[in-house]
């Protein structure tokens, strides 16, 4: 096997990452769904950010003990669970499509349900990657990851759209038209994720061995506090696509805008994927060796500008270009974030410090919805995408000086990002 697809020789990552691209599918499906349904339900651009501030608060409540659970359980059984709970979630949501809900406040409850699976998978879905493959294949795993998720991010919206447009067939099936086909297929993908995964071999077992205390769970938070390349890498991604995400108030931009139905916002919602598709094909035949913090701050300055473009655009063709741009910029960003966040954190604390990464993932993803659906409410949704970009640039810059340590990260390797003097902050994390 090439050494562009190295990751593959591991049956376990296989095994994950078909697991993964259906269920992320299905998830970026159901988030089409659930979106037109609101907003077709409300007409209120703050009821799309209230749907993202129902997936973002658990994450923010359980931040702590998510992490713990990484560290202190078999990772694999996490995840089982977690992704159980997601499925009642989503066969909740069938109910409420068969039977026609009029009122928004029953979905945003079930979000929240679905926000906590995801606080407490979360974590220990990255934890365990590094598990999966042999380390020296691990920045091509988090590569041919990032690609196979892109690849789900184009096929969800786009399936989510074409399903959800499809004409009910008799019986039963006439009343799942819409949103319930829609949720059916999700509910389908989250069966194929938990036999797969159930299939994996690796059992990672307790990391953490200390019970549960302030100390233990607050280590995670401690360790990306003290170590900049971490802080500054995790952070730049919270403010720029805080700032300058446009995915919740893609809805308004379809109907209002640039006035094409669901198909349209399929068209739309997976445009980023397709950039960072190809961004990440090419990645993983040719990565990053050398000035990887430099190109992740140049790529998230791209970004900013590419939301500045699709606010002003008013055809199709430009918004969709400006969103591929934008994923294209972002996934370089992805790749090296994501590499950092394992390769510069000991595999004891890796549930705790990925818990504290996933709070800002989903600060950055679901609180960002609830920031642009406010502003959108105050400034128009036009104003509030271009005010966004223009704030993603001036991140950008004031994180190039605040955080020299990132500006300087040179290659992606345990190596060069664990040095003695890291190692020796980790047993002091430790022993607080």
């Amino acid at each position: 096997m090439a050494e562009g697809a190295a990751a593959f020789r591991s049956r376990d990552f296989r095994l994950y990452q078909a697991a993964r691209c259906a269920v992320v599918i299905g998830a970026e499906a159901q988030a089409l769904a659930v979106a037109w349904q609101v907003y077709q339900i409300t007409h209120q651009a703050i009821d799309l950010g209230y749907t993202g501030l129902a997936l973002f608060l658990p994450g923010l409540l359980f931040l702590l003990p998510a992490g713990h659970v990484a560290d202190r359980f078999d990772r694999r059984n996490v995840v089982l669970v977690c992704y159980m709970l997601q499925a009642v979630c989503t066969a909740v949501l069938l109910l409420f499509a068969e039977h026609g809900i009029h009122r928004v406040l029953p979905i945003y409850l079930v979000l929240f349900l679905v926000g906590t699976g995801r606080a407490f998978s979360g974590p220990a879905s990255s934890a365990l990657i590094p598990h999966l493959v042999p380390k020296e294949h691990f920045v091509n795993a988090v590569t041919w990851g990032a690609t196979i998720f892109q690849i789900a991010t184009i096929t969800g919206p786009t399936s989510g759209g074409l399903l959800y447009t499809m004409h009910g067939f008799p019986g039963l099936w006439a009343r799942l038209a819409g949103g319930g086909m829609v949720y059916l297929f999700t509910l389908l993908t989250l069966g194929w994720y938990l036999a797969l995964v159930s299939m994996l071999r690796v059992r990672v077992g307790r990391m953490e061995h200390k019970a549960a205390s302030l100390d233990v769970l607050f280590a995670g938070v401690r360790y990306v506090w003290r170590t900049q390349v971490l802080l500054g890498s995790i952070s730049l991604d919270l403010f720029a696509v805080l700032l300058g995400g446009s995915v919740a108030l893609l809805p308004i931009f379809a109907q209002t805008i640039l006035h094409t139905g669901p198909r349209g916002l399929g068209l739309l919602r997976a445009a980023p994927g397709v950039g960072a598709l190809a961004v990440s094909l090419l990645l993983t035949f040719r990565p990053i060796r050398r000035g990887a913090g430099v190109r992740m701050l140049v790529c998230v300055g791209l970004f900013g500008a590419a939301t500045i473009a699709f606010g002003l655009s008013r055809s199709i063709f430009s918004s969709a270009l400006a969103l591929l741009l934008t994923g294209a910029a972002d996934m370089v960003s992805v790749v090296i974030r994501s590499s950092l966040l394992q390769l510069a954190t000991p595999p004891e604390m890796r549930g705790r410090v990925s818990a504290v990464n996933s709070l800002f993932l989903g600060a950055s993803n679901e609180l960002g919805e609830f920031e642009s659906g406010l502003t959108a409410q105050w400034f128009g949704a036009v104003r509030a995408v271009v005010l966004g970009g223009v704030g993603s640039l001036a991140v950008t810059g004031a994180w190039s000086v605040l955080f020299p340590n990132l500006r300087r990260v040179n290659s992606l390797s345990a190596e060069s990002l664990m040095p003695a003097r890291v190692e020796e902050n980790v047993e002091e994390t430790l022993k607080l």
